[in-house]
């Protein structure tokens, strides 16, 4: 992205500028973490680390940057020359991509010279904030859908550019099939789908015709929009093409409904199908859904196969934001905390210790410093050291098999989507010791 660097807030470089003047540049602590989760979450997937270390390893200040910070009369000629020498040289440890995690759980924990630490906050949080709160509505359409197929159908009305492409991204995280996004299937390797518009149709003289020149140009297993008119008849247009589409080796693979009732429409063009020894043909359904209605297809036992998710997905439309933040916890030598009413962090480098239940399913997780040994199982992880990789990075079908694994190790309670349930998360006697000496440092000045 054009001036990456440049994508942060003003009191990024208006701190750094200070620190280097008054020569407040040794190690420092910071972590990424989750205060509280929506009251409609049980628990979050961390996503969007490989987007961090990216940007992390890139993260450099251009001439133009540079020319054009001069050009604002904020910052002295020694601080931009700073600027033009700044690369990230520091440590993260991170729970990896798709693990399940908890309120007040480091997601990744930043170790570098305080400048370098504090720079990367701002992009750092859209990164893991925006894919994180993603992935996990997404996982909510799947626990909703069960086996039955999930497309990614939100790019239109994504927040913009990266907004489309990392939804899709998280929203496979998340478990979804594939995507209609094009150049997130490029570049992410998410398997593609799609199928037509109700323009195409209306372009056409009739249904009849446009069923014909689709499966003519995409023969391979086409799939239909049947409700541009009327959905029964329009899937009667398709049984009456059935043998001329065979024919041309053109046999459809699904038709989709996009609109009215989808459990009654679902029901009759399953009929129609099934009368006419076309039961192989799949139904798909999109149009406003998220978790909640397709919960409820599935309750009326709607014969749909498959269901498009798009808008309220990818912006997460219940709960488009996480009460989220990346705070010091530990600079010079000393543990820092900060003690705002309601806003109060636990200081120290830690570690997440996950033990489970003699039925081998999540019971609870211990918060400790990262110098205290806990039984259970470490979740935060060495990513980069130097700000090298010491970790390969993990695949999306790694990723995924991640997600698979812990939701089957979740109680089954903390699957509902309507009820409210707070994962025990304890603190150590560490933590506890770290604050009580933070707290009287703080009184001291």
């Amino acid at each position: 992205m054009k001036n990456a660097a440049l994508l942060t807030d003003l009191y990024e470089l208006t701190m750094l500028a200070a620190y280097i003047e008054h020569g407040m540049e040794q190690e420092a602590v910071f972590e990424f973490f989750v205060r509280s989760l929506p009251v409609s979450r049980n628990f979050l997937i961390a996503a969007g680390l490989s987007q961090v270390v990216e940007y992390l390893q890139t993260l450099a200040f251009s001439a133009e940057d540079l020319a054009w910070l001069a050009s604002t009369g904020r910052f002295s000629k020694r601080f931009l020359q700073w600027l033009a020498d700044f690369r990230f040289r520091g440590e993260v440890h991170a729970v990896p991509e798709g693990t399940l995690v908890f309120a007040d759980e480091p997601l990744i924990r930043i170790t570098a010279p305080l400048p370098q630490a504090q720079f990367i906050e701002s992009r750092l949080i859209n990164i893991v904030n925006h894919q994180t709160m993603v992935a996990s509505k997404a996982i909510r359409s799947r626990i909703a859908a069960g086996d039955k197929q999930l497309i990614d159908f939100g790019l239109r009305r994504a927040h913009g550019f990266e907004g489309a492409l990392m939804s899709a991204r998280a929203s496979y995280i998340g478990l979804f099939d594939g995507t209609s996004n094009v150049l997130a299937a490029q570049q992410f390797g998410i398997p593609l789908f799609g199928t037509m518009a109700h323009s195409f149709i209306e372009a056409c003289e009739g249904e009849s015709q446009a069923f014909l020149r689709y499966a003519t140009t995409h023969p391979k297993g086409p799939t239909f929009l049947i409700d541009t008119y009327d959905t029964e008849s329009g899937a009667r247009h398709v049984v009456a093409l059935m043998e001329k589409l065979k024919a041309m080796g053109a046999t459809p693979a699904a038709v989709r409904l996009d609109s009215g009732n989808l459990a009654k429409h679902a029901r009759a063009v399953r009929q129609i199908f099934d009368e006419a020894q076309a039961s192989e043909v799949r139904i798909f359904a999109s149009g406003n859904l998220d978790e909640h209605a397709i919960a409820h297809l599935i309750e009326l036992d709607a014969p749909i196969d498959g269901f498009g998710v798009g808008t309220r997905m990818n912006v997460s439309a219940d709960a488009p934001y996480l009460d989220c933040a990346y705070k010091l916890q530990h600079y010079a030598g000393a543990p820092r905390r900060k003690r705002s009413s309601g806003k109060a962090t636990w200081p120290g480098a830690k570690q997440i210790w996950r033990s489970r239940d003699a039925d081998g399913k999540f019971a609870s997780d211990h918060l400790t410093l990262h110098t205290e040994a806990f039984s259970g199982e470490p979740l935060v992880k060495p990513i980069l050291r130097a700000g090298n990789r010491v970790a390969e990075e993990d695949s999306l079908d790694v990723i995924r098999d991640r997600v698979r694994n812990q939701l089957a190790s979740l109680p089954r309670s903390y699957l509902s989507l309507d009820a409210h349930q707070i994962f025990p998360v304890t603190i150590s006697k560490g933590i506890e010791a770290a604050a009580h000496a933070a707290d009287a440092r703080a009184a001291i000045w």
